[in-house]
């Protein structure tokens, strides 16, 4: 149950780029290191937001069904989709994870198809056949597209100092498909984000992330704007494919529930998927404008943990060494909202979500192939490390990266390359003491 009172949004401010200033919002820090840690909104709504909040919090959880049913309010489910609800893929609002084994279904593990097009259309377009999501999944009547298999490919990486790190990447194949075959295609695993701090994130000011963009920065780093179909700049996402947190929800809605929202008003049928696109539907659309309000409120005022153990000399030297290293070129540690009209809680706050919220390469081993308007199939979003400690304790095992491949952060670190390469290189040279610093920083945010 949430308790509503002061709630970990409110970073302490130790140092300047520690987090959100204790008088910037209303309430007191107050430290949740459990496993709700990702379940609380902001500080300081009124009993007004607290309905809206919870309205859209049982719109995340609510699990959907086949139209028609009795409750006409969560019908319509499909005719093709991945799970039942929002929160199957973002459990506890934290990370998804990606199957084990090749037996093992995905859970909270998407794929993103499409082959080549145009730069027009992004450089990529979707299958002619299963378009821009794979769908495992159907409601009675209409054939699913078919099982994706993960299978792990492991390797070795040895550090300076002698210490030897296993790491995997992903092979993903397929069968029973649905609709043919699949052909030349370009497959991209992805797994649930954690979905804390989201609002903080749109509120960021476009001229912010181009002034970030535009930086001349040390080792060949540079950031990159992921501008969308008419030059809009994207900032959700795995690639940044997102140009604003509502959209980002209704495309969600539709991939991976099939519910059609007022931004996708048609169903997730392509034209070979006769029993899709003849399916009922549970009306034009699904899911209405208020309640799409309500779900965009709900992640909007989530609230980011506060940092632990900022005190304790590991910490404060692993610190120094995250900036000395060069992590904290793309990892920048603080940004500050703008003007916010819709949400005006989250306006003019000095925020740490340690991202830019720009496109890097990242070299060939993280690489998907797949782009997506300007992200090449290289680049990816720095993802935000708020929370990042506390991945562990809200979903149980610690799974990072866009696919889930890494199984600490150390794993996590060596994959990178590309703009991190040199980053990468000053923390494999460091010793055991100066790793561990580093990666207890990191957990404490």
């Amino acid at each position: 149950m949430i308790r509503w009172g002061a709630v970990g949004l409110i970073l302490a401010c130790l140092f300047p780029v520690a987090g959100i200033c204790a008088g910037e919002m209303s309430g007191v820090p107050a430290v949740d290191a459990g496993r709700d840690a990702f379940l609380r909104p902001v500080a300081g709504l009124d009993e007004d937001e607290r309905e809206r909040f919870f309205r859209g919090r049982a719109l995340f959880n609510q699990s959907w069904v086949v139209a028609p049913a009795r409750d006409d309010r969560v019908d319509g489910l499909g005719p093709l989709y991945n799970r039942l609800a929002c929160v199957s893929c973002h459990a506890r609002n934290g990370r998804g994870v990606p199957p084990e084994s090749p037996g093992e279904r995905m859970q909270s593990m998407l794929l993103r198809l499409s082959v080549p097009g145009r730069p027009a259309e992004g450089g990529v377009r979707p299958h002619p056949a299963y378009g821009e999501q794979f769908n495992e999944e159907a409601i009675p009547g209409v054939p699913p597209e078919g099982r994706a298999v993960l299978r792990w490919v492991e390797s070795r990486r040895r550090l300076a100092d002698g210490t030897l790190v296993r790491l995997r990447q992903p092979r993903i194949t397929f069968r029973e498909l649905g609709y043919g075959p699949l052909g030349r295609v370009l497959v991209s695993p992805r797994v649930g984000q954690q979905v804390v701090g989201m609002g903080l994130l749109d509120a960021v000011p476009v001229a912010t992330l181009e002034a970030l963009a535009a930086e001349r920065r040390p080792d060949g780093v540079k950031g990159q704007l992921n501008r969308l179909a008419g030059g809009v700049p994207g900032r959700f996402g795995h690639k940044a494919n997102m140009p604003d947190l509502r959209a980002q929800i209704a495309g969600a809605f539709l991939g991976d529930l099939g519910i059609t929202s007022p931004l996708h008003p048609q169903e997730n049928c392509q034209p070979v998927q006769r029993a899709c696109r003849q399916a009922p539907d549970g009306g034009r659309p699904e899911l209405g404008a208020a309640e799409l309000d309500d779900v965009e409120f709900y992640l909007a005022h989530l609230a980011v943990p506060a940092r632990r153990d900022e005190d304790v000399p590991a910490v404060r030297r692993g610190e120094a060494l995250f900036s000395a290293v060069g992590c904290a070129g793309c990892h920048r540690p603080q940004l500050r909202t703008g003007d916010s009209p819709r949400f005006p809680r989250l306006a003019g706050l000095t925020i740490a979500p340690y991202s830019d919220l720009l496109l890097h390469d990242m070299g060939p081993g993280l690489g998907d192939g797949r782009p997506d308007f300007q992200a090449s199939g290289r680049a990816w979003r720095t993802p935000p490390l708020w929370g990042i400690g506390l991945t562990r304790t809200v979903s149980e095992v610690e799974r990072y990266l866009h696919d889930g491949r890494a199984r600490s952060l150390t794993e996590a670190i060596l994959w990178h390359d590309g703009e991190a390469r040199r980053a990468r290189q000053r923390f494999e040279r460091m010793g055991r003491a100066e790793r561990d610093a580093l990666l207890a920083f990191v957990k404490s945010l």
